[in-house]
């Protein structure tokens, strides 16, 4: 990936990732939660694995481990980018 990692590369990402799991884009929104996109632990594994190989954002999968809504995802992985 592009080494101008910013906000909207991220929220890009995410967006797009969520969609390939079965998430409707228009549902993909910071407050929405997980539970109701029904997006489970596997899916997060999934997830983690690909911000780490996709973006180079340095994440382990039990940093996902507690996040509840798609923003808090967001949260993290602008942390982890440097980006808080």
């Amino acid at each position: 990936m592009s080494s101008t990692l910013d906000r909207a590369t991220i929220e890009k990402f995410l967006t797009e990732a969520l969609v390939e799991l079965g998430v409707e884009t228009s549902d993909v929104v910071p407050e929405a939660a997980l539970d109701d996109l029904e997006i489970d632990s596997l899916d997060m594994v999934e997830l983690a694995q690909a911000v780490r190989k996709d973006l180079g954002i340095p994440v382990r999968i039990k940093d996902f481990d507690g996040l509840e809504t798609v923003g808090q995802i967001l949260a993290l992985c602008h942390e982890k980018a440097g980006l808080a």
